[in-house]
């Protein structure tokens, strides 16, 4: 008998599937409908940035950066974080450009993880973490954050933690939900690392991204905490320029050791002119991350009034650029993948089945929608939701 073929698929690509985000994008696209799915601007980045690049090309600055990033951008990115949050770092041995914080979230989990590792999510997730997990052989261990605060059960956070627990991946602001950590909530999640001798790696790309009252508190400044931080954050959501894929890890010089060692081999380095350009970015924009915010915060009410005008049940965002809506009282039969196809073919408006960003069946009862589009784009977004 001729032998069995085998599987020339890693097993490890069967716990994910592909980007529901970018699926959505792609029916919008079919469709004709307005893409509230991927969070993306549909705006001009700052003219600033943008000079700064054509100014780093035309300069000649086109060939391999140093792997772990330009000195240039790794001063930035010290000098800024002194600034913003009083940690003072060493530019040379702490601080590492990627490209783009997916692959710094990725070169980090496999730096840090082994096979069979315990590492804990909170969810809703960012989809990326499913993937990231199976492809460096963690396994999750889910908290859930309840609506509509999005706040976790101290209990429950307590109970994930075991001997096994190799990290816990903390994304503040929080992408889907919008949720801003307090400090509170932050110095319950480190002490309970330190009581675990275990790690915390940070998703803080929305850092710059708030409203209201809220204060961003990076993990890495609470006491105790440094010493067992990955933070990653990056330049794509700050200046409207998600297709540089620019993000960068800060980190002790032991953890940044391992990552690089990582990070060299998956992608060598980011766009060298590309770096110049944000590196002249971060140096002159103090000025620009309030504008940012007041930005994001116009842009914000604008889809949450349409939004709970058409009848959904909406989540107010504290940071970030994403919001939850509940669409039970829309008298809609069916769960969130039935729900967001039908706003795609039949009403016009892509968002994402919050499905996605859960384990469980709690995303079934939400989509999310992006507010990261221009005035106009929302305005007939409004449009077509009153519509429905």
């Amino acid at each position: 008998m001729p032998p069995t073929p085998r599987s020339h698929i890693a097993p490890r690509t069967a716990v994910f599937n592909e980007s529901v985000i970018r699926e959505m994008t792609r029916l919008a696209m079919i469709h004709g409908a307005i893409n509230l799915a991927q969070g993306y601007p549909d705006f001009p980045a700052p003219d600033f940035i943008k000079q700064a690049a054509i100014d780093a090309i035309n300069a000649d600055i086109n060939q391999y950066a140093i792997t772990w990033g330009s000195s240039r951008l790794r001063r930035a990115i010290a000098e800024k974080t002194r600034r913003f949050y009083g940690l003072d770092l060493d530019p040379d041995r702490e601080i590492t450009v990627t490209c783009g914080a997916t692959e710094a979230m990725m070169a980090a989990m496999l730096a840090v993880v082994e096979e069979d590792d315990e590492v804990i999510v909170f969810e809703p997730f960012y989809e990326n973490y499913v993937p990231d997990a199976a492809m460096s052989g963690a396994k999750l261990v889910f908290v859930t954050l309840r609506a509509p605060n999005f706040t976790f059960d101290p209990a429950e956070l307590r109970a994930a933690f075991s001997s096994r627990t190799k990290a816990i991946i903390v994304n503040t602001p929080n992408n889907p939900s919008g949720k801003v950590f307090t400090r509170a909530e932050l110095a319950e999640i480190g002490a309970l690392c330190n009581e675990f001798d275990c790690l915390c790696i940070t998703d803080e790309i929305y850092e710059h991204i708030l409203y209201d009252h809220h204060e961003h508190v990076p993990m890495a400044t609470l006491p105790g905490m440094y010493g067992r931080t990955v933070t990653i954050s990056g330049l794509s959501k700050t200046f409207s320029v998600t297709g540089w894929r620019l993000g960068y890890i800060l980190a002790p010089p032991d953890l940044s050791n391992a990552i690089r060692k990582v990070h060299d081999f998956l992608t060598v380095g980011a766009p060298a002119p590309l770096q110049e350009a944000a590196a002249v970015a971060m140096e002159q924009a103090d000025s620009y991350y309030p504008e940012l915010r007041g930005m994001y915060d116009a842009k914000r009410r604008q889809l949450l009034g349409a939004l709970k005008e058409s009848g959904f049940d909406c989540h107010q965002p504290e940071g970030a650029y994403y919001i939850m809506a509940g669409f039970a009282d829309l008298g809609f039969d069916g769960d969130d993948n039935a729900f967001a196809r039908h706003l795609i073919e039949n009403v016009g408006v892509a968002a994402v089945p919050g499905s996605s960003f859960y384990r469980g069946i709690e995303g079934s009862r939400f989509v999310r929608f992006t507010f990261s589009k221009s005035q106009e784009t929302l305005a007939e977004a409004a449009g077509r939701l009153a519509r429905m």
